[in-house]
């Protein structure tokens, strides 16, 4: 059985994906053909249905969870991880008319600054790797940061204004659920479950050979120190990877139900059917 797969070029994904895709660890007779693209692309593409399995942002899931339910395995969830709204060190305040820097309108980072900022209306999406320059540059008043970018925003000149990760933890109580790994509902349930197992098995093979992956993660990364890409590893791929458990699942359900409050466009499924 032939799977499609997509996922991001972001160290995160790649060290949580090499084992089942390098044929590491066994993939139960099933062989996964591979996509990398950014996620904000991903929640695009994923409209079209046109992946078996992909990385989405819980954002753009909820507009698609009836096409696709999520695994319990390869969330990218926890505290202290979420979105930063940076800018100059010269910009002075937030005002309606502030044009702010977003990567990708269904990314889970938008949704958590149109929460956080509901004023905020003038939001540009823009490929995240560029996002800071861009507001360097004077072109955007501010951005939202994601992946690579938190951990070196500071050094490019640019201060937070926000960090909406734990605007989130004050707001809902719960972890930030950032993005996860959705298969089609066209599986039945084995199936579902059988991708699950060889995540969870490439995951748990990760985190035992850690290195093991450091070729395939640089050879995509956006930024090429490892030290960095370890801190990004470390700090999204977690306990949430394995099993988002009923911990997990609880900031996801609040999260869900912030969305269906602010856009009609949101899916409505029962809470307890956007897991497998």
């Amino acid at each position: 059985m032939i799977i499609k797969l997509a996922y991001s070029p972001c160290p995160n994904d790649t060290f949580a994906f090499h084992a089942m895709v390098h044929n590491l660890v066994d993939t139960e007779g099933i062989e996964f053909k591979t996509e990398l693209a950014d996620v904000e692309l991903l929640n695009q593409r994923a409209q079209d249905g046109i992946y078996d399995m992909c990385k989405l942002s819980y954002h753009a899931y909820f507009h698609l969870c009836d096409k696709y339910v999520m695994l319990k395995a390869g969330s990218a969830l926890g505290y202290n991880n979420g979105p930063l709204l940076v800018a100059r060190e010269s910009f002075t305040g937030l005002t309606p008319d502030s044009k702010i820097a977003i990567p990708g309108r269904m990314t889970t980072a938008a949704l958590l600054l149109s929460i956080a900022y509901p004023q905020l209306q003038k939001r540009e999406p823009v490929l995240f790797s560029q996002i800071a320059s861009r507001v360097l540059s004077g072109e955007f008043d501010a951005g939202v940061l994601i992946h690579e970018g938190r951990f070196t925003y500071e050094k490019d000149g640019l201060k937070l204004i926000c960090d909406l990760g734990n605007f989130w933890h004050t707001h809902s109580g719960t972890a930030v659920p950032l993005g996860g790994i959705a298969v089609s509902r066209n599986f039945n349930k084995e199936i579902r479950k059988k991708i699950n197992r060889i995540l969870k098995k490439s995951i748990e093979f990760a985190f035992t050979h850690p290195d093991i992956s450091d070729e395939y993660v640089t050879l995509n990364a956006q930024i090429a120190d490892r030290e960095i890409q370890k801190k990004h590893i470390n700090l999204y791929v977690n306990k949430f990877s394995l099993d988002i458990g009923s911990e997990g699942k609880k900031a996801v359900y609040s999260l869900y139900k912030n969305a269906l409050k602010s856009n009609q466009k949101i899916k409505v499924v029962r809470v307890e059917e956007l897991f497998i």
